[in-house]
């Protein structure tokens, strides 16, 4: 059975116990009314009927019209007069020209009983049909008793009356209700049926639909505004994690290129070496001094993979006091010697301290540099500057190169990514001993800066140069114990 069917019968079972109970609580308030009426004609006319019948000329079962003192009872009442014995005297039936009615089966133990208290009772019709009397006994001076009974016809009648009236009042209640009920569940359970249509389309791979909004007033605008945050939530999820799968399947494929190219260079001087060696020893030569290079560069590439393996894992870094302007100085220093023809500024305070593993950070500078030496025309000025920030510290390493675009920008930081796929890698990597020959330099400056609570960014412009910004905390989260630090590739 659906929601909106239960919810609908639940409502009409309320509404019938509802009215059941206001049905019976106004008969049984309607009856007790009418009844205590026929009490009270009872105890009023009780005396004078008695007069009636005590009257020496009045003979039994004579029907008056009009008697003295009784013309507010009903039609069919009825009256008796008993000695003390219990035995009938003499009787009246007030018909007032109308139908005998059938007189109440008053007993001689009724009649003789000493039990007359002129309290009111009910008693039935001597054929035991109809709405039976109303009957009270008095018991006069004498010893005699007379009985008076009212028929209860006009309270049954009335009763029968309100039965059917209250029957067909709470059968179209209940049936406008019913209609009413549905239609109202219907609508408000509307949004409901929008959501169940949002959840099927997501199921079958549409994560972009969105629950209708509703007023959020109510349970079901609040339910609909909770399900598309969640959803909103769940899409941005299954986006990074698109984008993560594809950044590892992107580093999988650069990371097999980068190892076959120095695996094919020492197979192809392997060959050359098994071939030539008897031959000619100044081959032999060249080819063990290729094959040592190229596997000098495959472990580079390897110790930087590893790197970023566990700076991925949350491994935990030293956390020493470091100069920060000491550690660029040095940086700078060995750029020239690597490019005595490049001008090289450094712009730092006499020493800026920071908490951090001052080989990591060298690396930074380093990899900074190396990347501006690699990719910027020869003679072009590189600028450091280090300067203190609030609560922090920043490294910046400028060039006035041919800068990135937008989409270069964005991805600098990936590992394998080169924005001048022709400039030759041996070149780099002679220029640094630190992996940016292998593509993963700026990937391991990136790192180290989110291992010491910071990040790094960059802001280029095409033929306008690059800025390389390092941001550090001077008193960066500890990410772990350093009694195990990770260290940088050397």
């Amino acid at each position: 059975m659906t929601l909106r069917a239960r919810l609908t019968l639940t409502l009409v079972a309320l509404v019938v116990i509802g009215l059941v109970a206001s049905d019976i609580a106004t008969y049984t308030a309607l009856r007790s009314f009418l009844v205590r009426r026929v009490d009270q004609q009872l105890s009023s006319a009780s005396f004078p009927v008695a007069h009636l019948l005590l009257s020496p000329d009045f003979s039994s079962g004579e029907v008056r019209a009009d008697p003295e003192g009784s013309a507010f009872l009903p039609a069919g009442t009825w009256a008796a007069l008993y000695d003390a014995s219990g035995t009938e005297v003499r009787h009246v039936t007030l018909t007032y020209g109308g139908a005998d009615l059938t007189p109440p089966a008053i007993t001689p133990q009724i009649a003789g009983s000493d039990d007359t208290t002129a309290t009111p009772f009910t008693v039935a019709a001597q054929d035991g049909g109809g709405a039976g009397y109303r009957a009270i006994a008095v018991r006069l001076n004498d010893g005699s008793v007379v009985v008076v009974a009212v028929p209860l016809r006009d309270v049954a009648e009335t009763l029968r009356r309100l039965t059917i009236v209250a029957g067909l009042v709470t059968l179209g209640v209940l049936a406008a209700m019913g209609m009413l009920s549905w239609v109202t569940v219907r609508r408000e359970l509307r949004p409901l049926r929008r959501i169940e249509e949002t959840a099927g389309a997501i199921a079958a791979g549409d994560l972009s639909r969105r629950v209708e909004q509703t007023d959020p007033g109510t349970e079901v605008g609040r339910l609909g505004g909770a399900l598309n945050v969640m959803l909103g939530r769940i899409e941005h999820s299954m986006e990074e994690q698109r984008a993560s799968e594809e950044a590892l399947r992107r580093f999988l494929a650069d990371a097999s290129h980068e190892l076959r190219t120095p695996l094919t260079s020492i197979r192809g001087y392997a060959e050359l070496f098994r071939r030539g060696a008897e031959d000619n020893p100044g081959d032999t030569a060249v080819a063990m001094r290729r094959i040592e290079q190229e596997s000098e560069r495959m472990g580079l590439l390897v110790d930087d993979l590893l790197f970023l393996a566990r700076s991925g894992q949350g491994r935990p870094i030293a956390h020493d006091a470091v100069d920060l302007t000491r550690v660029a100085a040095d940086a700078v220093q060995d750029a020239r010697a690597v490019d005595p023809g490049r001008e090289i500024t450094l712009d730092a305070p006499d020493a800026l301290v920071v908490v951090g593993d001052e080989d990591r950070l060298h690396q930074v500078v380093a990899n900074l540099l190396s990347n501006a030496l690699a990719h910027t025309p020869p003679g072009t000025p590189v600028a450091v500057r280090v300067r203190g920030t609030d609560g922090g510290a920043e490294l910046e390493v400028s060039d006035h190169g041919p800068g990135l675009n937008g989409e270069q920008a964005a991805q600098v930081f990936e590992p394998f990514f080169r924005a001048d796929p022709s400039r030759g890698r041996v070149r780099s990597a002679e220029a640094n001993g630190n992996g940016q020959g292998t593509g993963l330099g700026l990937s391991i400056v990136a790192a180290i800066a989110e291992a010491h609570g910071g990040g790094a960014t960059v802001t280029s412009a095409p033929g306008e140069g690059a800025s390389f910004t390092v941001r550090l905390p001077l008193e960066p989260e500890a990410q772990g114990s350093p009694e195990d630090p990770v260290r940088a590739p050397d």
